[in-house]
C-alpha cells in the first residue's frame, strides 16, 4: 500500500487538491491500487495553526510518505511577515528537507486549447517541451542580508549540484526527442560559467548522441515565444527556471493546465501544479484543477512506476478539454469539481475500452 501525504495549503490549493483526489481515487479503483492518505499543514495555513510555514510534524510526515501532493501556498494576509516566516519559505524548506533538487515542468500545447494562447496558433501549435529546473541552490537558498537601503542575495552553485540535475535532464532528453538546451547567463555571471563548463563536460563524456545547444537566458526568453517547437528538454538554474516556466505556461493556454514533479535521488517526490494560490478566486469553486490532475499523472508515472495509468489520466484530461469542458481561465463556465468528475468519468470509459481491446486482441 503506497502512502501519499496531502498538503492542501492556501487559497485554491485545497480546492484543486480535492478535485485531483476524485481522479486519483477513480484511477486506484480501476487499476486495483490502494493508497493510504495523510494530511498535514504547510504555508499560511500552517502559520495560522502552528506558527511556522513548515511544522516539524509536516516535514517528518513527508519524509515517511511515498509521495507528496501539494496544492499551493501563499496569500496577501501573510505578506508582511519576514521572509523566512512567510508561506513560501515552507515550500522551499520542504524541497530542501526532502533533497528534491530537480523540478520537472512539462509544457504541452493541446490542439483543443491552442486558441487560448495569446500567441498566433501557428507558433504555439505542436509545442512539447520539458523544463528541468535546479531546485535547491542558487539565489533562493543563498545567504541573504538587508541593512537599511542595502540588500544582498548570494547566488552559489557547486559542481556536484549542477552535475546531478544535468544528468537527470540529459537522461530525459535521451528518452524523448534527443535535444538538450542549457539556458544560462555566462556572459555576466560566474555561476553560469560553471554551469556551462560542467554541462559541456557531462554531455561530451556521457551524452554525445544528444543534439546539444546553449542559450543565454534573455535570448531563450524570446525564442520561447517565437519558436517554441524547437525545444525539447531545457535545463537551467533555479531562478531562471522559475521565471521561464511561468512565461512558457502561456503557450499551453493557461498556467492552470500545468503540473510539476520535484525529484531527488530516491523514488519519493513532491507533485504540485505550477500555479499559485490565487486568493482572488479562492472559495468560489472555479479554479482550474487540470494542473493538479496533471501532477497526479506525473506522480503515477515517476513516483509509482505506473506509466500506463498516467497515460490514461492524461488522455482523459485531453478528451474532456476537447469536448469543451473548460474552467473560467479558459473562457468556460465549468466548476472545479465538474471538471474533476468529467475527467473521472472519461477515465472509466477509457479503461473499459482498453479492456475490451485486450479481450479481442489475438
Amino acid at each position: 500500500m503506497a502512502s501519499i501525504l496531502l498538503l492542501p495549503g492556501d487559497g485554491i490549493g485545497p480546492e484543486v487538491l480535492a478535485a485531483a483526489r476524485v481522479v486519483l481515487d477513480r484511477t486506484a479503483a480501476l487499476a486495483g491500487l490502494t493508497f493510504r492518505y495523510e494530511e498535514a499543514a504547510i504555508g499560511g495555513a500552517a502559520i495560522d495553526r502552528h506558527g511556522a510555514p513548515l511544522p516539524d510534524a509536516t516535514l517528518a510526515a513527508a519524509r515517511t510518505a511515498d509521495a507528496v501532493l501539494l496544492g499551493a501556498v501563499g496569500g496577501p494576509q501573510w505578506n508582511d511577515l519576514p521572509g523566512d516566516r512567510r508561506p513560501e519559505a515552507g515550500l522551499l524548506a520542504l524541497r530542501a528537507g526532502l533533497g528534491l533538487y530537480a523540478n520537472l515542468r512539462p509544457i504541452r500545447v493541446r490542439p483543443s486549447t491552442v486558441a487560448a494562447t495569446p500567441l498566433k496558433p501557428g507558433i504555439a501549435r505542436g509545442t512539447d517541451m520539458l523544463f528541468v529546473r535546479e531546485l535547491t541552490g542558487g539565489l533562493y537558498f543563498g545567504a541573504k542580508r538587508r541593512d537599511g537601503d542595502t540588500a544582498e542575495d548570494v547566488c552559489r552553485y557547486t559542481r556536484a549540484e549542477i552535475a546531478r540535475v544535468v544528468h537527470r535532464a540529459a537522461a530525459l532528453a535521451r528518452r524523448r526527442r534527443g535535444r538538450l538546451t542549457l539556458i544560462d547567463k555566462a556572459n555576466v555571471l560566474e555561476t553560469s560559467r560553471l554551469w556551462r563548463a560542467v554541462t559541456r563536460e557531462i554531455v561530451a563524456a556521457d551524452y554525445g548522441d544528444l543534439d546539444f545547444e546553449i542559450l543565454l537566458v534573455d535570448a531563450a526568453a524570446m525564442y520561447l515565444m517565437t519558436r517554441p517547437r524547437d525545444f525539447d528538454v531545457i535545463v537551467t538554474e533555479n531562478l531562471f527556471g522559475d521565471i521561464l516556466t511561468d512565461e512558457a505556461s502561456v503557450l499551453a493556454g493557461s498556467i492552470g493546465l500545468i503540473g510539476s514533479a520535484s525529484l531527488g535521488d530516491g523514488s519519493r517526490g513532491l507533485y504540485e501544479p505550477v500555479h499559485g494560490s490565487a486568493p482572488d478566486i479562492a472559495g468560489q469553486g472555479i479554479a482550474n484543477p487540470v494542473g493538479m490532475i496533471e501532477s497526479v499523472a506525473l506522480m503515477l508515472e515517476l513516483g509509482f512506476d505506473r506509466p500506463r495509468e498516467a497515460a490514461r489520466v492524461r488522455k482523459a484530461v485531453d478528451a474532456v478539454l476537447a469536448e469543451g469542458v473548460r474552467s473560467h481561465d479558459l473562457g468556460g463556465a465549468a466548476t472545479t469539481m465538474a471538471i474533476a468528475h468529467a475527467v473521472a468519468e472519461r477515465l472509466s470509459e477509457i479503461w473499459e475500452s482498453r479492456h475490451e481491446e485486450d479481450r479481442i486482441a489475438p
